[in-house]
């Protein structure tokens, strides 16, 4: 009986040992099994995780931000030990001490599964499992994937440091609004960083890894506070915070962001710009849109916070007064259902909501609450009722005619109700009084259908300063600063005159100004002055002042396309410019930005310049992978430098204009601005040269002007390029954005004469004929042009140029009733006397090859 017990006993331990031994076999062979072609966790000793791109300004603000997942990076020695503990205590209290994966939280979630017949396997992922799965496996949720994630969990701790784990996963962690990583996460929520957060704060942003999107802090309020004081307990009793706290903190509400408890970190920040968006975008073909989004790079931006503004206002207050001049309300296009309108709550959620640009300076989205006989009421974003309510009186719609969705126009309005109805969204600014800025009413808005773009750029450096891309960057991306190819016109011609410059001619040269025609191959091409007029000979200079087509033709033809193409390659103007005649009055695109850059190497003297939006851009880890300036300081390594001096600096830019030349185009521009097409538009206390630029029907008008240390540029015209209309000229329309911006450029950054280089001497000469006149001669007639030392100037006919074209004998020399252009003129002598020049002279016939 006893041998069969033991017999019986026997076996069952013999059963249950070789059962253990087939067991722990068969789990060996299991994780044996899923260990293979598992992938390297040794790479996470790397880890990077994509982090947000920020954009600063000069003074260190951040102005913008971009990134594909909306993550701030911060080492495990930045966060503090509070955060580290309520993640902890919420996810993995044993996280110091386990080997990766919790023994009996796995048991448990195994059992769940199998008595659910194969459901979904949760729970009991330590922090190193969630690493794994995350970083390495995806969020796949089997039996087969948990037995992988344990493996991968195991090798982590025994690899890489329990602190290293413990970064990666507080980095890379989603907490939900699109912030990965608790960094990001804070300032979501609470608009603090890490350092600033409570305990109770830390226990929420711990609390959302579980369900990241189920713990809302205002749609689930009561869920995310419990949730929050469960891991506020855990806390206390892992010994992280004191009874005071724990009880402290469970009696707050929860605060958030999202509640507007908090101002939100995006609010801080000034409204998306063109500037910002054209740094992304060249930097994004620089280094490649996926890293520019995901490396954390660190940008300075050359923007000046000052005048950004400025430029944008004075090109938005220029395509506004244009739009005016053209009497058509168009609005904004949006409405708002009238069942939404009847009470204040409502109408202000629905007026939230309405796709309409937001940054406009002083402007207000509003919808019509009512129409009256002769007013209508209006509801404003941001601005709060009064007991009369806010009007649009009658006297403000006079100017337009509404558009009709046919086409067609009504008739000039009278009140208020002829051009809007209850309903519509539109745009109001405030009018005020001028002497003591008392409120008067609200007037109607509305963006522009014409646009443009505005740049300026220190003429040294190439730094852009300001920029704006067109009227409103909520209403249109595209940059017309950068991406619009326009025809640049007569702000065209001074590369043909730096090409004729530097072959040889003179501000006295000669140019025969009449008619002409030129074969092109496909019909005869006549071009004609902007006046439909034509004034013989005239001095190279009043060429340029009065932006005279003919003069610019021939001027072309005798010193070759080739060569004013090549000028305005090397300017940077074009890449490959076709070398046809027509292209030297701006028939040719290019871009505002491009014309912006080639002016400012006619400011400093001939010197080549590369334009740029960025200082400096900097990697995660603060190393500097691009700066522009690259000049070379000599001295900066030494430990002192001689007393009273600075470290030397050398300029290596490369020089793309001879000096002589760009003084002598720069004298002439200047008498643009003083008694040429721009005469009386600029009103600058600095010396200011510039060519304004219209093309044919006047589709783009531009002006583009420099003082000695600031360029700046602007161009208008339909996207679709269609007349302006009477009176649209690049001086009438660009001169007064450009003034507007330079008065205060010049106020904060001054400017001085231009240097006159060496190399050179001035001759006073008769600015009408090109003669020469004494030196102490002076009068309106008089101008003291620069010329080469060691050369020997021609004056008067003598220095005549044709161009190759040639006139008929029955073509008259002078238009017809032009007398008054070339009658007797004096000069004043330094005695005060004055001397008759200039008297018509009897040319002839002048042989030709009978053009025009």
């Amino acid at each position: 009986m006893i041998r069969f017990i033991m017999s019986f006993f026997g076996a069952i331990f013999s059963w249950l040992t070789i059962g253990a031994v087939m067991a722990v076999l068969g789990v060996v062979s299991i994780f044996w099994m899923y260990s293979r072609d598992l992938p390297n966790h040794e790479q996470l000793a790397q880890y990077t995780p994509p982090t947000i791109s920020r954009i600063y300004s000069g003074e260190g603000r951040i102005i913008d931000e971009f990134a594909q997942e909306r993550r701030l990076f911060a080492p495990v020695e930045e966060i503090p030990e509070l955060v580290k503990h309520a993640f902890i205590s919420a996810e993995d209290k044993n996280f110091y001490t386990h080997r990766g994966f919790d023994v009996r939280g796995i048991a448990a979630a195994i059992l769940e599964a199998i008595q659910t017949r194969g459901g979904r396997l949760r729970g009991a992922s330590t922090i190193p499992q969630q690493v794994a799965k995350n970083m390495l496996l995806g969020g796949e949720r089997t039996i087969e994937r948990k037995i992988q994630e344990i493996i991968l969990a195991n090798r982590l701790v025994n690899t890489i440091s329990r602190e290293k784990i413990l970064e990666i996963y507080l980095n890379e962690i989603d907490l939900g609004f699109r912030s990965f990583g608790a960094m990001s996460a804070a300032q979501t929520y609470f608009n603090k960083t890490l350092t600033e957060l409570s305990a109770g704060e830390a226990a929420y942003l711990a609390s959302l890894p579980k369900a990241p999107y189920d713990y809302h802090p205002v749609l689930q309020t009561e869920r995310a506070t419990g949730r929050r004081n469960f891991v506020l307990q855990e806390m206390f009793e892992n010994g992280y915070i004191d009874q005071a706290t724990y009880e402290a903190e469970e009696a707050k509400p929860l605060l958030s962001v999202q509640n507007g408890d908090y101002p939100a970190f995006r609010a801080s920040l000034p409204p998306r710009d063109y500037f910002t968006d054209e740094i992304r975008r060249q930097l994004s073909r620089d280094f490649g849109e996926g890293e520019f989004f995901t490396e954390g790079y660190t940008v300075r931006a050359t923007v000046d916070p000052e005048l950004q503004p400025v430029a944008a206002q004075s090109l938005r207050r220029g395509l506004e007064e244009y739009d005016r001049t053209q009497g058509v309300w168009r609005g904004t296009g949006v409405t708002i259902a009238s069942d939404l309108l009847k009470d204040e709550e409502t109408w202000r959620e629905a007026l939230s909501e309405a796709d309409v640009p937001r940054d406009i300076e002083g402007w207000f989205p509003a919808v019509v609450l009512e129409v009256g006989e002769t007013h209508a009421r209006i509801g404003i974003e941001e601005v709060e009722e009064d007991e009369d309510g806010h009007w649009i009186p009658p006297n403000d719609v006079t100017w337009a005619k509404k558009l009709r969705e046919d086409g067609s126009l009504s008739n000039t309005a009278r009140n208020a109700g002829d051009l809007v109805d209850v309903g519509d969204v539109v745009h109001v600014r405030a009018m005020f009084k001028d002497e003591d800025g008392s409120f008067i009413r609200w007037t109607l808005r509305q963006i522009p259908e014409v646009q443009g773009g505005f740049v300026a750029m220190d003429v040294n450096t190439g730094r852009v300063i300001a920029m704006q891309g067109g009227f409103s960057y909520q209403h249109s991306v595209f940059n017309r600063a950068t991406q619009a190819a326009r025809q640049p016109g007569s702000s065209f011609k001074p590369f043909v005159y730096a090409s004729a410059l530097d072959s040889g001619f003179s501000p006295a040269t000669i140019i025969v100004d009449a008619p002409i025609e030129v074969d092109t191959g496909a019909g005869i091409w006549r071009p004609q002055n902007s006046s439909n007029q034509y004034y013989g000979p005239t001095p190279l200079r009043t060429g340029i002042e009065q932006s005279r087509n003919l003069m610019t033709v021939r001027l072309a033809q005798e010193i070759g396309m080739e060569v004013v193409a090549s000028y305005a390659e090397r300017f940077g103007v074009y890449d490959r410019m076709n070398p046809y005649l027509s292209n030297a009055l701006g028939s040719e695109e290019t871009t505002l930005f491009k014309m912006v850059a080639a002016y400012a190497m006619f400011a400093n003297g001939g010197e080549r310049v590369e334009p740029t939006l960025v200082d400096r851009v900097q990697n995660r880890w603060g190393e500097t992978v691009y700066r522009h300036d690259q000049r070379v300081c000599e001295e900066c390594q030494h430990a002192s430098l001689i007393g009273g001096r600075g470290p030397r600096v050398t300029s290596n830019r490369e020089r793309v204009m001879d000096a002589v030349t760009a003084y002598q185009l720069t004298s002439m521009m200047r008498g643009v601005v003083q008694r040429g097409t721009a005469a009386g538009r600029i009103t600058l206390n600095v010396p200011v040269a510039g060519k304004t630029g219209t093309t044919n029907e006047a589709k783009d008008v531009w002006f583009i002007g420099f003082t000695s240390n600031i360029v700046a540029g602007c161009y208008i015209g339909h996207d679709r390029p269609r007349p302006l209309g009477r009176g649209a000229y690049g001086a009438s329309m660009c001169g007064p954005v450009f003034n507007r911006f330079m008065l205060e450029a010049t106020a904060k950054y001054g400017g001085g004469e231009f240097e006159v280089p060496p190399g050179g001497h001035f001759i006073k000469i008769d600015r009408f004929t090109g003669e020469r006149l004494p030196d102490e001669a002076g009068g309106e007639m008089v101008v003291a042009e620069y010329f080469r030392d060691g050369e020997e100037p021609i004056f008067g006919l003598g220095a005549l140029i044709d161009g190759g074209f040639a006139m008929g004998a029955n073509l008259p020399l002078f238009a017809p009733g032009d007398d008054a252009l070339i009658t007797d003129r004096t000069v004043t002598t330094s005695t005060g006397d004055t001397a008759r020049i200039g008297e018509r002279a009897t040319f002839g016939t002048l042989s030709s090859g009978g053009l025009y």
